[in-house]
């Protein structure tokens, strides 16, 4: 990337700012792979787009090292010893090792970690305003509760379609469905016809 960063035009006149669309362009095309699926086993096309994002963490990465500010080590390094923190149940000692094992009290185990580190003085603090509102809504939902704030009920009896969104949002929270999946599916069940 760092030859690429020199040699290529292109590559040189980028920033962090210009590259956001490509960012999220990736991203998207890596959920569309996970959703298709491939073929007969072959893992061609995930594996791809996998790459294509990743290619867009070295590109961010090199741009901050030419600013001296850090690089592609510096990026893994820092996921390394998160993962080191967030997962006491197998990185820490015997007594964390043996304190969360199922699924649920892992979970609760990162996000009290999370929180920890975090101290955020607002719920939605780090919940990107751009998330879809599906998401954001589960995020906020998620953080709400977490807090210990009482969750909207909802009514999709309301006239306000807001709210009758949300309702639907809290439905599916309860069941333990991802709304946005939910939807992602059908739609693209419906406009395969």
């Amino acid at each position: 990337m760092a030859r690429l960063r020199r040699e290529c035009a292109w590559k040189a006149g980028q920033t962090h700012e210009s590259l956001v669309r490509y960012l999220v362009e990736e991203t998207y095309e890596t959920i569309e792979a996970i959703e298709a699926g491939d073929a007969e086993g072959d893992h061609g096309h995930l594996r791809e787009e996998l790459g294509d994002l990743l290619l867009q963490v070295y590109f961010h990465a090199a741009i901050a090292a030419e600013r001296s500010e850090f690089g592609i080590e510096d990026v893994a390094a820092d996921l390394v010893a998160k993962l080191r923190r967030r997962n006491p149940h197998v990185f820490g000692t015997e007594a964390e090792r043996a304190a969360a094992h199922d699924p649920e009290s892992i979970n609760e185990q990162w996000e009290r970690i999370k929180a920890e580190e975090k101290q955020r003085r607002d719920v939605m603090e780090g919940v990107p305003a751009e998330l879809p509102a599906l998401l954001r809504a589960v995020k906020a939902l998620d953080r709400l509760e977490r807090a210990g704030v009482p969750l909207p009920s909802g009514s999709a009896a309301s006239d306000d379609l807001g709210d009758r969104l949300l309702a639907l949002v809290i439905e599916a929270r309860e069941a333990g469905i991802d709304p946005e999946q939910a939807l992602r599916s059908t739609v693209r069940r419906v406009s395969q016809g």
